[in-house]
């Protein structure tokens, strides 16, 4: 059911929050989904049964592993933003290539979120959080993988290292702009 909140927001289309594990995509991504009044699709629920094995191994995943999963994301985000106007996705995304089959699947209007956190928020962030499959071994493989979305004009640049609040103040205005 759409609310006045996410009538407000139909117009923004798919929208990704990505980053290495333990900037706080899914947090982030709820809170947004939420402050809209959209759904929000958490993208390490939909990894195949063998990438949460591997992960859980402390097995970096590589581009064969990851081409399926990202398919599926994208394909719950165009649903869900056909659905409601817009929706809100986790997904790391860490590549440029990633994000652009993220856009061919999920739409072209798609936004990325990028949450840029210094290794000691991710860090802290990781050691914090319970019962991830993502052990924080694979951290320096994600920061490896990592390709910023530097001059990608569907990025928003998000400092990560900042108070929660202050992050989603940040991404709600960002995202007020665009729409």
């Amino acid at each position: 059911m759409l609310t006045a909140e996410s009538r407000h927001h139909s117009k923004l289309g798919p929208i990704i929050v990505m980053g290495v594990s333990g900037c706080g995509k899914s947090s982030v991504g709820q809170a947004v989904a939420d402050h809209c009044g959209v759904p929000f699709i958490e993208g390490d629920a939909l990894h195949p049964a063998a990438n949460i094995a591997k992960m859980s191994s402390s097995i970096p995943l590589n581009d064969e592993d990851r081409w399926p999963w990202l398919d599926i994301v994208a394909g719950h985000l165009a649903s869900e933003t056909l659905a409601h106007g817009v929706a809100v996705a986790s997904c790391s995304s860490l590549k440029k290539i990633y994000r652009d089959r993220l856009e061919a699947g999920a739409g072209v209007d798609t936004k990325f979120i990028f949450l840029n956190c210094t290794r000691e928020t991710l860090e802290r962030n990781q050691s914090a959080r319970k019962g991830h499959f993502m052990p924080p071994a694979l951290l320096d493989s994600q920061l490896k993988t990592l390709e910023p979305p530097v001059g990608e004009a569907r990025a928003i640049w998000i400092d990560g290292n900042q108070p929660f609040e202050i992050v989603i103040a940040s991404i709600i205005q960002a995202l007020t702009a665009e729409g």
